[in-house]
């Protein structure tokens, strides 16, 4: 299977006709037809669904458009730390995280590294713990930021001097809004929005559940997300209360939603991670660096 053939249905797959894809990739019609047909006796599967005005995608095509994307990010991010191995250091570094206020952190890391060495540039990757070190133990990410507990058995890791806040983001005018902090209690009986990592169902993993206790299980939970900008949108709506992280939403004046914390108090700590036994590029290591410099001699 060649690389430039998987580029070639990447282009189809993302364009939705082989006209369209040919005149992208400076092709001819047939040829690219032909290379489609070769791909597919190759792969012993059939990837399109052809009809007179567009091209659908098979659920083996959805799989290795996922895949092809997947090797030629990969494929493209090799080249281009060969291209950099020069006195101008320039390249690329990539982050995936959570969303966690611990970003700013890692953000005036990037600011200073940037002043120094203009032409490294910095690609960041939102998702929850699975969506981020299953594209770490791929080798899309070089770092991955998680929040505790996360299973770090696979990974070198630095502790970040920084926690994350629980509470339940909520209206202004609603019945709970006049509490100071949220216990268990004023959680059962309420509509709740919660993220789908406060929702595993492993106490083991879930610092929520542990800090819930028995009750866990009857909580109202009628919405779950993963970003919680949406799930703020909801709790604007009226939907319900939002267990999150703080200062993710904004609940300053001029909004109508605000903050409670967790009563017993909940934080979770953060780890910056990278691939134990992978050879980072110059960019990653400096990176790696500057982060030692500036969060190992922190104390939290």
């Amino acid at each position: 299977m060649e690389l430039r053939v998987l580029r070639y249905f990447l282009a189809v797959a993302r364009e939705g006709s082989i006209t369209g894809a040919a005149e992208l990739l400076h092709v001819t019609q047939p040829t690219l037809s032909r290379q489609l047909k070769d791909l597919e006796l190759e792969l012993g599967k059939k990837l399109f669904i052809r009809s007179s005005h567009s091209i659908i995608l098979t659920e083996e095509g959805i799989l290795l458009r996922k895949r092809a994307e997947e090797i030629v990010h990969m494929v493209g991010k090799l080249e281009a730390e060969f291209t950099n191995m020069e006195e101008t250091i320039s390249g690329d570094v990539y982050i995936g995280s959570g969303e966690t206020e611990a970003m700013k952190l890692i953000a005036r890391i990037v600011r200073k590294l940037q002043l120094s060495y203009p032409n490294i540039k910095f690609h960041l990757y939102s998702g929850n713990e699975e969506d981020v070190t299953d594209r770490l133990n791929k080798g899309l990410l070089d770092f991955g930021i998680l929040i505790q507990p996360a299973d770090l058995s696979k990974y070198n890791y630095i502790n970040i001097p920084a926690k994350d806040l629980w509470g339940v983001v909520m209206r202004k005018d609603s019945s709970l809004a006049s509490n100071e902090t949220i216990q268990a209690a004023d959680l059962l009986h309420v509509p709740l929005i919660c993220s789908r990592q406060a929702m595993q169902q492993s106490y083991s993993k879930n610092e929520f559940a542990d800090w819930f206790g028995e009750d866990f299980d009857k909580l109202n939970v009628i919405t779950t997300y993963n970003l919680a900008f949406n799930a703020a949108i909801m709790v604007e709506e009226g939907i319900g209360y939002a267990i999150t992280l703080d200062k993710l939403v904004n609940t300053s004046n001029d909004s109508n939603l605000c903050f409670r914390p967790l009563e017993p108090r909940l934080e979770s700590e953060l780890n910056i991670v990278w691939k134990k036994h992978h050879v980072l590029s110059t960019t990653a290591e400096l990176f790696l660096n500057e982060i030692r410099n500036s969060f190992l001699n922190v104390d939290v």
